[in-house]
């Protein structure tokens, strides 16, 4: 999965937001059929989402659009993904799985769609939100379940599902929510997964409690933030992407390692910190991830 710094949440019923979340410059757009959508008009969203997908697909946008479909057990699932998976999809985004057995059933239903719509097999991506006390204590087969498994998410808004279900009061410094978000990352790293995604910050007004949340999350390894405001996206983007200074810094120690191996050395002194091939392959990734954004 490309790198994603932001993804921001578009209620699928109403297509003129999704220009504004094109505007924000967000990485991914998730138009949502799920918990902002009205039951009534359910099945009309459904519509007007793949008709957005389609717009945003002859626009060109550089934006990915991911699809939040209802959860399986909410009996919504099947029409919402029959209508949906189209050319131009990046994938769908998840809510309240369970179990990996349910993973494996939906890669079978996507790969089914994909083939009668004419679509590269495996192109369809899922992102897997961590919303159930049964997921969270499976996440570790959840993310291994299916190679379309693109990213987790480590929700942890206060009063909304997770918290439901676990029973936290939420606070901003998030130690109630500490373990979960560290085993949802320990979870995707062990799966290949290098750019588990977290959220949300409901506060629409205090971008300074939306920096530092972010913050906190990519020092714990997330790798981009889910937001439900177009404010918050130019937020997260900064957090999670690495300074020039970083980046400077990182290209140097490289070369000071390179240098050192030409002449047979397998250490240097870098700056007063001791410098291995451990270190240098640390830099290296974050200089691979800078480029990446540069390329988005």
């Amino acid at each position: 999965m490309k790198p994603y710094r932001s993804m921001l949440f578009v209620p699928g019923h109403k297509p003129s937001w999704a220009a504004k979340a094109v505007a924000s410059g967000t990485d991914a757009i998730i138009l949502d059929l799920e918990d902002s959508v009205p039951a009534a008009d359910k099945a009309d969203a459904r519509k007007t989402v793949r008709e957005t997908v389609d717009r945003l697909r002859t626009e060109g946008v550089r934006a990915d659009v991911w699809v939040r479909p209802n959860s399986v057990d909410s009996g919504l699932f099947g029409a919402d993904v029959e209508q949906v998976v189209t050319a131009g999809l990046s994938g769908l985004f998840l809510p309240k799985v369970f179990t990996a057995e349910e993973i494996v059933r939906i890669d079978a239903i996507v790969s089914h769609i994909e083939e009668r719509e004419g679509l590269e097999a495996g192109s369809i991506g899922l992102i897997v939100s961590f919303e159930t006390a049964v997921s969270m204590a499976h996440c570790e087969e959840i993310a291994a379940a299916s190679p379309r498994i693109s990213s987790l998410l480590g929700a942890t808004g206060p009063n909304a599902d997770v918290g439901r279900e676990l029973g936290f009061e939420f606070t901003p410094e998030g130690l109630e929510t500490l373990y979960l978000r560290s085993r949802i990352v320990l979870a995707a790293r062990a799966a290949g997964l290098h750019h588990p995604v977290s959220g949300v910050w409901q506060d629409m007004a205090d971008l300074d409690g939306c920096r530092r949340f972010a913050e906190d999350n990519r020092r714990l390894g997330y790798r981009g933030l889910v937001v439900i405001h177009p404010s918050h996206v130019a937020v997260a983007n900064e957090v999670f992407t690495p300074s020039a200074e970083k980046v400077d810094h990182y290209r140097r120690m490289i070369a000071a390692f390179r240098e050192a191996e030409a002449r047979g050395s397998a250490a240097v002194d870098f700056e007063g910190q001791h410098i291995d091939l451990a270190h240098a392959k640390t830099a290296q990734g974050v200089i691979d991830l800078a480029d990446a954004l540069a390329g988005n």
